[in-house]
C-alpha cells in the first residue's frame, strides 16, 4: 500500500476544530478524538435549543400575561383574555402584550378593561336578538 502524502490539510482540519473547542474545558480542547466529539455533541446542541428557545419564550410570555390578568380579577383567565383579544381583531402579540404587563401595567388593564366591555356588549346584543323556547303551549 503506497503512502498518502496529505501536506497540511490534516494539520489544517485539526487546527480547524481546535478552534472552535478552544474555550471547552481539559482534554475537550486538546485532544483530537474528544475535541470531535464534543464539537458534534455542541453542534447538534445548539441546533435543538434554537427551536426550544422559541418554545421557552412563548411559554413565560404567556405565564406573564395570565399572572397580570389574574391579579385584580376573580374567574378571568388567559384564555379568556386572548379569545376576547382575537374576537375584538386586535393585533398585539404575545411578546408585546407580556413586555406592556411587565413595564405598563395601567395599560395592560385599559386594554382588558375595554376587551371585556366590548365581548360583554356583544353577548347582551345576541342574547337579545334570539328568541328562547319556553315549552308552554300558549305560546
Amino acid at each position: 500500500m503506497t503512502r498518502v502524502k496529505r501536506g497540511y490539510t490534516a494539520r489544517r482540519r485539526r487546527k480547524k476544530i481546535r478552534l472552535f473547542a478552544s474555550t471547552f474545558i481539559g482534554a475537550h480542547s486538546r485532544l483530537t478524538r474528544t475535541t470531535t466529539q464534543q464539537r458534534m455533541r455542541a453542534l447538534v446542541s445548539s441546533h435543538r435549543d434554537r427551536s426550544r428557545k422559541k418554545r421557552d419564550f412563548r411559554r413565560l410570555w404567556i405565564t406573564r400575561i395570565n399572572a397580570v390578568t389574574r391579579e385584580d380579577r376573580i374567574f378571568y383567565s388567559y384564555s379568556l383574555f386572548i379569545h376576547n383579544l382575537y374576537k375584538r381583531q386586535l393585533l398585539l402579540n404575545r411578546k408585546i402584550l407580556a413586555q406592556i404587563a411587565l413595564s405598563n401595567k395601567n395599560c395592560f388593564d385599559i386594554i382588558s378593561n375595554k376587551i371585556k366591555y366590548k365581548s360583554n356588549k356583544i353577548k347582551e346584543e345576541k342574547n337579545l336578538n334570539r328568541i328562547y323556547y319556553t315549552g308552554n303551549k300558549n305560546d
